[in-house]
């Protein structure tokens, strides 16, 4: 494998702190608004939960123009009195470099990956840029699962609105579940904590100049921890506050990225997900409590009108690999009224099953595949938002649920059609 910390003010730097005990690393791309409170939460948890350890933060930029980087040196905490136990703390040091290879998230996460196994880190956590409610136990919930009890992935848990994380909620989570037999709840969301020894075991894998690379990193970490057997725990770190998107309005690319990334997997891991039945909790750290969410707003004539239009052009390509039964289905839900329009549990399921299928058969090129999935999951989308209209967020959960038992349940039609050749029965 060729690195990618080659750099010599960057290998000088490392051989300057020569190991360390926990590093956190901030991936970035002109994050400067948001990104001091990022470094200013790490460094008072490594300061009020870590003072005796040697603790790193890397920031790995993907070529910033508004002073990014600058702004990660320049950051410090004006009064450690007023916000520590203890007083007695070790320098925290920081490394700022530009990453290498293809632009994307998973580039930066190869930077931090290389220097936490070159300074032979024992824990170490990813958190996003352009957090607004991270804190500084954040760092203590995402590192302390693996120094004081061995886990060698930590998951976040958050609470969020019941009309954010569609993606997440109607498709990720279900089918990462169902395939690999762990509840991990937010397998997409983006901070992380893990072991030195899973950094280590994430640099053997060629997938640095994939799509991996660009945009699949989230997914690829939580399905590749699970699906090799590290142990794996959730952590609750309250509210992910951050720029929410109508569901039904700018989430196509994301969408199609994602279930991209999620099906790539599905060919990498065959042997896993074939002998998986149903799925097991996974534990959770940290204490569980309600927080304040911030709404989404969220445009349902738009988003009907979006899923009406998919099915008037896009039924010609559905029909190239979804059941009659399913296809059928969807004329009809699309020629409904508004109040009695339906996407059913079990009818979603088995359609993402069969887009995966289709995927893994190249029934047709892969991106126009995905990409008409997107109607399909806009009208999903709008189903759950009225059935869950008077919801609070413990019936949400309980929805969620019932999907994913759905999703274990008709795992058959994965398991049945994924070897055999020709169209939908």
């Amino acid at each position: 494998m060729n690195s990618v910390i080659l750099r010599e003010e960057l290998l000088s730097k490392i051989g300057e702190i020569e190991r360390a005990d926990i590093l956190v690393g901030i991936p970035s791309y002109n994050n400067a608004r948001t990104i001091a409170h990022v470094v200013r939460a790490v460094q008072t948890g490594f300061a009020k939960y870590f003072p005796d350890m040697k603790c790193v933060l890397v920031n790995s930029d993907g070529g910033s123009t508004d002073g990014t980087m600058d702004i990660v040196q320049s950051t410090t905490i004006d009064d450690l009195h007023a916000i520590l136990l203890q007083h007695r703390i070790r320098p925290v040091f920081k490394i700022t470099t530009p990453y290498h290879g293809v632009p994307g998230k998973g580039s930066a996460f190869r930077t931090i990956f290389e220097i936490a196994s070159a300074l032979d880190a024992k824990a170490c956590a990813v958190v996003d840029s352009d957090l607004r409610s991270i804190t500084p136990e954040w760092v203590e919930l995402l590192l302390k699962p693996v120094i004081d009890h061995g886990y060698d992935y930590v998951a976040p848990l958050y609470q969020r609105h019941k009309y954010d994380g569609t993606i997440t909620n109607s498709i990720v989570y279900p089918i990462t579940r169902a395939l690999y037999g762990m509840r991990v709840r937010q397998p997409i969301g983006g901070d992380f904590g893990f072991s030195g020894g899973l950094a280590k075991h994430y640099l053997t894998k060629d997938v640095w100049e994939t799509d991996v690379a660009r945009y699949g990193i989230d997914i690829w970490m939580t399905t590749t921890a699970i699906a090799d057997g590290f142990r794996i725990c959730q952590s609750f770190l309250g509210a992910k506050i951050h720029d929410a998107k109508d569901p039904g309005a700018d989430l196509s690319a994301m969408l199609h990225q994602v279930v991209g990334a999620a099906f790539n997997l599905m060919e990498t891991y065959p042997d896993i997900w074939k002998k998986t039945e149903g799925s097991a909790a996974t534990p959770v750290f940290g204490f569980t409590y309600a927080v304040g969410l911030e709404p989404v707003a969220v445009n349902l004539d738009r988003m009907l009108d979006r899923f009406r239009l998919g099915v008037k052009d896009l039924m010609d390509v559905w029909n190239l690999f979804l059941p009659k039964e399913i296809t059928a289905f969807l004329q009809h839900a699309a020629a409904a009224e508004k109040e009695q329009f339906h996407i059913p549990d079990d009818v979603w399921a088995e359609t993402i099953y069969w887009f995966a299928t289709a995927a893994h058969r190249r029934t047709l090129n892969r991106e126009h595949l995905l990409k008409s999935l997107t109607p399909l999951y806009i009208g999903r989308t709008a189903s759950f938002v009225m059935e869950a209209r008077d919801s609070d967020g413990e019936d949400v959960e309980a929805k969620i649920e019932g999907l994913c038992r759905q999703f274990e349940k008709k795992k058959t039609v994965l398991k049945e059609h994924w070897d055999t050749r020709g169209g939908a029965a």
